[in-house]
């Protein structure tokens, strides 16, 4: 294996066992970034020498025997809308006037003292609001795995960083299936932790931040870092002392529901429902009792949603200069423009479906200590695309698997639990009851034990 595609857990243990550098691993790192990005465009303030100063002074750190954190000296990536002091936070729009960032976010803070090697930002939608790479400010994300595709979004850089090796950990946001979705079609472990889990600025409801890496205990150790408090997002849990790396469990004994059909949005693929089959029949074949789980997301409230989240975005975008709005994608300025009609009752009866996505996610699947499902009903469509739709009259056709776990709070993890007939990966998603990101974490880890062999990584 290069060493560009070692896990952080193996990284650490080279460095504490001095048979490795972080001098060396970022260099590898950095070859391969200047090797795949010209097709990738997975970066953003990409900043090759901050990062060799960087690894510099981890290499004298773990030299010294005084390591600052759990990561020091493991290269990373954060996603481009997680504030980094001294750089300007477009949020994948043109229409953002570029004003450095004064001070770093929540991750972006917990990262550095923890001694991260930050190699760049990713790259990210309009407003991260599209499933997509596409973008009026960062030229349009590929996905390693074919180039004509699209790696998902919003998380679009991380996921296709992750996928081709730029390093092993990359933090991304998820506000209704912005880590998962891109995971998933990458084949990735993308977290969506519980809400609160992870504090974030600014804080909204259901957006989270979380990893995108390779591999469970990567996920693990990252949360281990991340989920240190910050008193500036006020929606936060409580601190928590929790043993994020203490994966060992078995899947022998857990409830497991299985969720194949959502209610609304676009119909599943046949090979995305066998694929999350057969990952069910491994947990009941290693022992886990599974039962399946019905539809609960209506047409009613993933349309609601959609009202809400369009007079949200439109408030924002009629607060910008005539000329910067101009500027933002047209799919984006077409889907918030269709507010401008919507009225105050039907602005809050939107709103309102948050809490009832939540109730009905909650209620659905109290029963279980686990439940699987698809991450999405279907592939990774074309690069350009917005979305698997295309069309801003139906935005959100793909995230009915996600996004309730958003609105209830819940968290949910994605992994590989298969490949397409044409070769890209397929996402499971395993969730879970509220707080229970351990549970989570642990039952992934199970299956990724229980799976069969995964195919090599993308190469280019």
């Amino acid at each position: 294996m290069e060493l560009a595609d070692l896990t952080a857990v193996d990284l650490v243990a080279g460095y504490r066992a001095g048979t490795v550098s972080p001098v060396e691993a970022t260099e590898a790192v950095l070859t391969r970034i200047e090797a795949r990005e010209p097709q990738l465009h997975a970066l953003y303030a990409y900043d090759a020498a901050s990062a060799r100063s960087a690894a510099k002074q981890s290499e004298a750190r773990w030299h010294a025997g005084e390591p600052l954190g759990p990561i020091d000296g493991v290269p990373l990536t954060l996603k481009e809308n997680i504030a980094t002091r001294g750089t300007p936070v477009p949020l994948g729009t043109a229409a953002t006037a570029l004003t450095p960032a004064a001070s770093d976010a929540p991750a972006a803070a917990r990262v550095r003292e923890s001694g991260a090697v930050l190699l760049a930002k990713t790259t990210m939608p309009d407003y991260g609001m599209l499933t997509s790479g596409l973008s009026s400010f960062h030229t349009a994300t590929r996905n390693p795995w074919d180039l004509s595709r699209t790696p998902g979004g919003s998380s679009a850089g991380a996921a296709a960083a992750a996928a081709a090796g730029y390093g092993p950990l990359h933090v991304g946001t998820d506000i209704g299936g912005s880590i998962r979705l891109p995971a998933g079609w990458c084949g990735l472990v993308g977290l969506k932790p519980s809400f609160g889990r992870v504090p974030v600025d600014p804080p909204f409801l259901g957006r989270v931040a979380g990893p995108l890496t390779r591999t469970v205990a990567d996920t693990a150790l990252l949360m281990g870092v991340l989920s240190a408090p910050d008193s500036r997002d006020h929606l936060s849990l409580p601190p928590a002392t929790l043993h994020w790396t203490a994966l060992e469990s078995s899947v022998r004994g857990l409830r497991v529901g299985l969720h194949l059909d959502p209610g609304a949005g676009l119909p599943v693929d046949p090979e995305i429902t066998a694929a999350v089959t057969a990952a069910a029949a491994l947990f009941e074949a290693a022992g886990a009792d599974v039962s399946p789980v019905d539809p609960f997301l209506t047409r009613e409230l993933l349309d609601g949603l959609d009202v809400f989240w369009r007079v949200r975005a439109w408030s924002d975008l009629l607060a910008l200069p005539e000329d910067r709005r101009s500027r933002v994608l047209p799919y984006i300025a077409t889907w918030a423009g269709a507010a401008a009609s919507v009225s105050a009752l039907d602005t809050y009866r939107g709103f309102a479906c948050i809490d009832r996505i939540g109730t009905a996610a909650l209620h659905a699947t109290s029963a279980y200590d686990v439940v699987l499902s698809p991450v999405c009903a279907v592939s990774a469509p074309a690069f350009d695309a917005a979305s698997p739709t295309d069309d801003p009259a139906r935005p959100f056709e793909h995230i009915p698997f996600t996004v309730p776990y958003n609105m209830s709070g819940q968290p949910a993890i994605a992994l590989n639990c298969g490949y397409t007939t044409d070769g890209i990966p397929i996402g499971l998603q395993i969730a879970g009851p509220r707080f229970a990101d351990l549970a989570v974490l642990r039952a992934a880890a199970g299956y990724e034990q229980l799976r069969p062999e995964q195919r090599p990584w993308p190469v280019g």
